[in-house]
């Protein structure tokens, strides 16, 4: 794709595109250097390499939660960020199609007597969640009996969980990993109960961005960008995959 793309020219005049990314899909080092985790990750190396195919730069804008990226990017306060392709967030921003894939599990503390997924849908049982979460979203389509606990950030949830609050605690696998090294005797549990699919999320009401983007992933997944970027980190990015090409 040239930098002379006019579907994308008022990115090319601003010189620059702005990357929202939310807690946990990056952290800050004691130097001040940003990092991405997961998601995060990801997106950086992605938005990266579309900026430099265009002659433009990347710019990261930290958010804090999932529901402030999407408010940033409706208000124009950044162009794109990597969000779950969930039913209710179709209705209020355009998508490009799944980069990549990434399962959800349920995490349990020490001397929990949950094993399975079947157990923890039951009444009693309280789960932690990351309020508006792609997780928490399709959690919700999914629980009958057992009582989910919000909470803004997955510190905040993670802490429901230590401190004895709830039973469970659901999010996806990699970032539910990092929290059990924390915690002594937990257990993320084998099975997954969903999957997310991650597109590019755009404001409505730009076609022409959405299409620019929609290219720009085909290709990344078709030449094996996606997968390489997951490949090379493998470590940090467990249960990850490249999205299909043409899905």
């Amino acid at each position: 794709m040239p930098a002379s793309d006019p579907r994308i020219a008022d990115l090319v005049a601003a010189g620059k595109i702005r990357l929202a990314l939310f807690l946990p899909q990056f952290s800050i080092a004691p130097t001040g250097e940003l990092k991405g985790h997961g998601t995060g990750l990801i997106a950086i190396e992605l938005m990266r390499a579309f900026a430099e195919r265009n002659g433009i730069t990347m710019e990261v804008v930290q958010c804090p939660t999932p529901s402030n990226a999407l408010e940033r990017l409706q208000s124009d306060g950044c162009d794109v960020n990597f969000a779950g392709i969930e039913p209710s967030r179709v209705k209020i921003v355009d998508f490009t199609p799944a980069v990549f894939e990434f399962d959800y599990a349920y995490m349990v503390p020490a001397g929990s007597a949950i094993r399975h997924n079947a157990e923890v849908d039951r009444p009693g049982v309280r789960i932690a969640i990351v309020g508006n979460h792609a997780s928490a979203l399709a959690l919700g389509r999914l629980v009958k009996h057992a009582t989910m606990v919000a909470e803004e950030l997955p510190e905040a949830s993670f802490a429901l969980l230590r401190d004895g609050k709830a039973d469970v605690f659901a999010l996806p696998r990699d970032v539910l990993l990092g929290f059990a090294a924390r915690l002594p005797g937990s257990r993320v549990l084998d099975e997954s109960f969903g999957f997310n699919r991650v597109g590019i999320a755009m404001r409505k009401g730009r076609p022409e961005r959405v299409a620019a983007l929609s290219e720009f992933v085909e290709d990344a997944k078709r030449t094996g960008l996606v997968a390489d970027i997951i490949t090379r980190n493998a470590a940090t990015l467990p249960g990850f995959r490249a999205a299909p090409a043409g899905g």
